[in-house]
């Protein structure tokens, strides 16, 4: 009897005595298990092919134009109404008509709505020719759950700018890694734009959106400080810490090689970033990266008097890979936040505290 391969693909022959119920149980789980092997290293192979593919054939959205479509959704958690709606003047400023999912104001426990729900209105802002971008109203936490479900064959099919941050991270992810499209890290419409005290220059960064421009990291924004001297350039990815930690292990694991790597987050203690910094340590990701491109990293302070102060974990785990790195970027949970496009070509002059990222859109 001929049983399966294994990982080196080799079948080898095993003999068992006929009429033996055991031999060919045996058999059959033998079989079996090398044949799910084999398709589980197929699958990773596969994978692996479609984000080299992905970085290779970046899709840039089309730029945005007066009196186009904007798509809002609610992928996440439940966002703040009043907010919402103080942040539609500002669209109507930039001179963009506003089409509202039909489920932005549905609430489940701590989302914004069911799974089906909140995924039906993402393919159907996709699906809409009218819209020409799709801008999320907030974060919290829920893009996880349904980035399985998405159909990426429909976002490939009709690219379009995609805006948010925070728990959107998953989706950047996701997204990119799955159909190649170039999406947006940026301040989000009930999160930050609709706040009464939303700051003016968070609200100028959405002008990338309408003409192709090269993005150079303002100087004086904030204090940024050199943790590893050099030059590195390559494709930027990342964005929060805590969603890139939770892609590890799964389908759409984040991938780092050769990429600088933006990194932030809000409201974990450092030894909260310690253990999702190991994870992403641990499994190569940090290693992996060209550069770190260190955002804001807002309320990551100590409940509890023993404990590391968050310099002291960012500096173990980005100084052990000795790679460019630059921490200060005001990129994240903050005001003002500087809005930057993922999935293209970025350089950092560490030394020189310089970002310079490509234009987003085409």
């Amino acid at each position: 009897m001929l049983v399966g391969g294994g990982q080196g693909a080799c079948a080898f022959l095993i003999y068992f005595p006929k009429n033996n119920t055991f031999s060919r149980n045996l058999a059959y789980i033998l079989d079996n298990y090398f044949i799910s092997q084999i398709m589980l290293l197929l699958q990773e192979h596969i994978m692996l092919i479609k984000r080299k593919g992905c970085d290779s054939m970046a899709i840039k959205p089309q730029r945005l134009k007066k009196g186009d479509a904007i798509g809002i959704i609610a992928p996440a958690s439940p966002p703040n109404q009043e907010n919402l709606k103080r942040s539609l003047s500002f669209l109507e400023e930039l001179g963009v008509k506003v089409k509202m999912g039909e489920h932005v104001t549905d609430q489940y426990g701590y989302l914004a709505g069911k799974d089906e729900d909140r995924l039906a209105d993402l393919h159907n802002m996709f699906a809409d020719k009218e819209v020409k971008a799709i801008i999320c109203a907030g974060g919290g936490y829920g893009t996880g759950r349904i980035a399985s479900q998405i159909d990426y064959s429909l976002i490939k099919e009709n690219p379009k700018i995609f805006w948010g941050y925070s728990d959107i991270t998953f989706l950047h992810t996701a997204i990119r890694q799955q159909t190649g499209l170039v999406t947006f890290h940026g301040p989000m419409l009930a999160s930050d734009i609709g706040k009464e005290d939303a700051d003016p220059l968070s609200k100028q960064y959405f002008n990338q959106l309408f003409e192709p421009v090269t993005l150079d990291y303002p100087e004086g924004i904030s204090e940024l400080e050199t943790m590893v001297n050099g030059r590195a350039a390559g494709i930027l990815t990342g964005g929060n810490l805590s969603l890139m930690a939770s892609t590890i292990g799964t389908p759409f694991e984040i991938d780092t090689k050769d990429k600088l790597v933006l990194i932030e987050d809000i409201n974990e203690e450092p030894r909260a970033v310690d253990r999702m910094l190991n994870q992403l340590h641990m499994a190569g990701k940090l290693s992996d990266a060209a550069g770190f491109i260190i955002g804001d990293f807002n309320n990551c302070v100590p409940e509890r008097e023993l404990s590391l102060g968050l310099d002291e974990v960012l500096d173990t785990y980005i100084k052990r890979v000795n790679k460019p790195a630059v921490k200060g970027f005001h990129i994240g949970h903050c005001s003002p936040h500087i809005s930057v496009p993922l999935g293209v070509r970025a350089e950092l002059d560490a030394a020189g505290k310089k970002l310079t990222i490509e234009s987003g859109v085409k």
